[in-house]
C-alpha cells in the first residue's frame, strides 16, 4: 500500500479525522446479480427506516458536513458523495449501478453514512496526502467535469489531485483493467462505527469482487 498521510493543514481544522485504508486485488464484473440484490434490499430497507431530512442528521453525515465547514466549503452546495446516494435512495428509489468494485462501496457508504473514495491502485503515482484544495487546482470528477476543490479535503498523489469526499477523479477511477483496489473510508470524527464499515467492506470485497491479498492501514491525524 502507498504511503498514506494527513496534512498538517487538514489537521489542524478537523484534528480527528481517520481514514481506513482497504488496497486488495480485485476481479472486475460489470454487473454482479448477488450483489445487486442486496443493494436492493437495502434501499427497500432505507425507505422504510429513513427521511430525506434526516440524512444530514446521521453521525457520519452530519461529521462529514462540519468538516467541510471547517475547512471552508459549503456542503450544501458540493454535497458528499454518501449524502448525494442516501437522498437519490430515497428521493427516486435507486443508486446508478456501476461495477461489482465500486457497487460494493456505495453499498457500504448507504449504510455506515460514511463517503468513501475507490481507487485503481496502479493509477496512483507514489505517496499520497489528505489535505485541502488549492484555488484553481485542476480536478476531473467523474461524471462532473471540472470540479472546484478549492477548500475542499481532497487526497493528492505526485501528479495532483485525485479523490475528494464529493467526487472522485477520473485519472484513478475504476475500470475493466482494474486489477488492484484502494478504498478509503473517511471519518471526520473518531468513531467505531468506521470499524464497522471496515468490516463490511472486507466481506462484501470478498463475497462479491473475489477479493484477495489484503492490505489494511488505519490513518490518524493526531
Amino acid at each position: 500500500m502507498q504511503n498514506i498521510t494527513i496534512s498538517e493543514e487538514l489537521a489542524e481544522k478537523v484534528p480527528d479525522v481517520v481514514l481506513s485504508c482497504i488496497e486488495c486485488d480485485v476481479q472486475f464484473q460489470n454487473l454482479n446479480s448477488e450483489l445487486w440484490d442486496e443493494i436492493q434490499s437495502k434501499i427497500e430497507e432505507l425507505n422504510k427506516s429513513l427521511r430525506v431530512e434526516e440524512i444530514s442528521k446521521m453521525p457520519a453525515v452530519a461529521a462529514s458536513r462540519r468538516a467541510y465547514k471547517k475547512c471552508g466549503k459549503d456542503p450544501a452546495r458540493y454535497r458528499l458523495s454518501a449524502e448525494a446516494l442516501l437522498r437519490r435512495v430515497l428521493k427516486r428509489g435507486e443508486i446508478y449501478q456501476v461495477n461489482n468494485v465500486v457497487d460494493q462501496l456505495n453499498l457500504v457508504s448507504i449504510s455506515s453514512g460514511f463517503s468513501i473514495g475507490g481507487y485503481d491502485a496502479d493509477r496512483i503515482g507514489g505517496a499520497v496526502n489528505f489535505g485541502i484544495g488549492k484555488k484553481d487546482e485542476p480536478y476531473e470528477g467523474i461524471g462532473r467535469g471540472e470540479l472546484n476543490i478549492e477548500f475542499m479535503p481532497v487526497f493528492r498523489d505526485a501528479k495532483g489531485a485525485f479523490g475528494t469526499p464529493t467526487s472522485d477523479s477520473v485519472r484513478t477511477c475504476v475500470t475493466e483493467q482494474t486489477k488492484r483496489f484502494l478504498m478509503i473510508i473517511i471519518a471526520y470524527e473518531r468513531t467505531v462505527d468506521i470499524e464497522i464499515a471496515t468490516n463490511q467492506a472486507q466481506e462484501l470485497l470478498k463475497k462479491y469482487v473475489g477479493a484477495t491479498n489484503f492490505e489494511l492501514k488505519t490513518i490518524q491525524a493526531i
